[in-house]
């Protein structure tokens, strides 16, 4: 689940909301300002049973402040080796987005063992499928993301990819429903 808001401690009842649903990793979408990074740890403190990850991490910067914050993960729209790098020297692990097989090809080879197909809903569902032949195997593990519902969910987990990613469709009903659906414990 990614969650945006210039003010990430106005995200409590959202969150507080997804962890009564069972939910667990949560994604703050970066903004600049050092307010975010001070909102990101009373956040992480306030909320120790998710697992508080980062997104939009696409410049030194962002990657800088969501260290300094201390988010357990970070997510990139983007592959950029010069932030992979910083991460791996971090000791942090950041997941970068791909949609061409070049890019996919190039997260592998970084090292990447985990990627975000972004956004999903441009390339189509059967995207990620449609790769492993040309690509050949092992892909990293892919959560598709961009775009997508709760109702996507299970189709695109059918489809291949290993994880779905719900961002400005949060909406509780249909994402309890989903979680009864998947067999996904509270």
């Amino acid at each position: 689940m990614v969650l945006r808001h210039r003010q990430p401690s106005l995200l409590v009842p959202q969150l507080e909301q997804l962890l009564d649903l069972g939910v667990r990793h949560v994604e703050i979408a970066w903004s600049p300002g050092a307010d975010w990074i001070a909102q990101g740890r009373q956040l992480i403190a306030a909320f120790p049973d998710l697992r508080l990850g980062a997104s939009s991490i696409c410049s030194t910067a962002a990657l800088e402040s969501v260290l300094e914050a201390g988010f357990a993960y970070g997510v990139s729209p983007i592959l950029d080796g010069a932030l992979l790098e910083r991460s791996a020297a971090a000791g942090f692990v950041l997941v970068p987005g791909v949609m061409t097989p070049t890019e996919v090809n190039q997260a592998r080879a970084l090292g990447c063992s985990i990627v975000k197909l972004f956004p999903a809903t441009t390339v189509g569902i059967g995207h990620w499928r449609r790769l492993r032949e040309p690509l050949g195997t092992p892909l990293p593990f892919c959560i598709a993301a961009g775009g997508l519902k709760p109702s996507d969910v299970r189709p695109w987990l059918e489809a291949g990819v290993d994880a779905v990613a719900l961002g400005a469709s949060f909406a509780a009903e249909p994402v309890r429903q989903l979680l009864v659906d998947l067999n996904v414990p509270p």
